[in-house]
């Protein structure tokens, strides 16, 4: 006897999209997707693990990013776009970041009593980075202070002399600046204290590492380092969004080649202040 009423509509996954479920899929460069949302169509030419973001750029050469995760077609399919798997590491260079022979296994010396400050953590970590098995070897500790503005009570409390000596990187040394007038005030025969002419030492990064062919001038109503991230159109509601901010900028640099000439001068100079025999 036929079914006049035909088969059960409801039988089987009758919830399945038109294209298909989205299955995941690595974020190739050079793949062309299409985001779903706003129908930009264009080819993975950047992904960035850090910030979680992709950059299409379509054939007219615009660009847009976007986060990684669902939302996308490849080849008309859905798909829910993942970094791609990580290239196995590459051999141990022969020399360290900052240009000096590498020393293989070479083991930490004892920590001098001389000491090196910087203004903020983020000055911290690009030092570390470039410098950081140099410094190593050589015995030197490099601590933040936080600011520059209680420096001077920083020195009182540490105490130089002969055989104890600081060396201090400050941002934005400019002549008239506050941090000018700072630096005046308590450099001396053990106490050392150079800048670099940039607003941050996120502007120690050449540009072009991150995109760039300069960095954007920010109006002095907003914060700076905010200012940064809106203009690239980073997140940056919060102290959060900074942090992730400057650790994909800081990802961007595994040289002294990366940098602005003003500040690697700076920091040598720092280095063979705190080193040099009394």
């Amino acid at each position: 006897m036929t079914d006049r009423y035909g088969t059960d509509v409801l039988a089987g996954d009758w919830r399945v999209p038109k294209r298909g479920r989205a299955v995941e899929a690595a974020a190739e460069l050079g793949s062309v997707v299409e985001e779903v949302t706003t129908d930009f169509c264009g080819e993975v030419v950047a992904v960035d693990r850090d910030l979680d973001v992709l950059t299409l750029e379509d054939r007219r050469g615009r660009r847009r990013t976007f986060p990684l995760g669902p939302g996308f077609l490849l080849d008309g399919k859905p798909v829910i776009l993942r970094a791609p798997v990580r290239q196995a590491a590459p051999a141990k260079p022969t020399r360290t970041a900052s240009g000096s022979v590498a020393v293989p296994d070479a083991r930490a010396r004892v920590a001098r009593a001389s000491r090196i400050y910087v203004e903020g953590r983020h000055d911290a970590e690009l030092v570390e980075k470039v410098w950081g098995d140099d410094l190593r070897i050589e015995g030197v500790v490099v601590e933040y202070l936080g600011g520059v503005d209680d420096l001077a009570e920083h020195l009182r409390a540490f105490g130089p002399g002969p055989g104890r000596k600081v060396g201090v990187l400050v941002d934005h040394l400019v002549p008239g600046s506050k941090e000018s007038r700072i630096a005046a005030s308590v450099s001396g025969p053990h106490v050392l204290v150079v800048g670099h002419p940039f607003v941050d030492v996120w502007q120690a990064v050449k540009p072009d590492r991150i995109g760039l062919t300069a960095w954007p001038e920010i109006p002095r109503s907003v914060e700076w380092k905010k200012g940064v991230c809106a203009h690239l159109g980073w997140p940056h509601a919060d102290q959060a969004d900074t942090a992730r901010a400057w650790k994909h900028i800081l990802g961007r640099v595994s040289s002294y080649d990366d940098l602005e000439p003003a500040l690697l001068g700076r920091v040598e100079e720092l280095i063979d202040f705190v080193t040099a025999e009394d």
